[in-house]
């Protein structure tokens, strides 16, 4: 579960950012999306390794 601890004299705002930071980053919502409709198994293999092409792509570009 992700949560953030509101600091002395922080605006709502600052403190909406910094949740919406922490939910991007623990990837709560793409997971939501990947499971919001079922995949087959070969289908999630297939886009498993495509995202680790695209990772390799780039490590091999720099």
């Amino acid at each position: 579960m992700t949560g953030v601890v509101a600091g002395n004299n922080e605006s709502f705002e600052n403190l909406l950012k910094r949740f919406n930071k922490r939910v991007q980053q623990s990837g709560v919502l793409s997971e939501i999306r990947h499971r919001e409709y079922f995949e087959k198994p070969s289908i999630k293999r297939k886009r498993k390794e495509a995202v680790k092409k695209r990772k390799s792509a780039r490590a091999s570009a720099r």
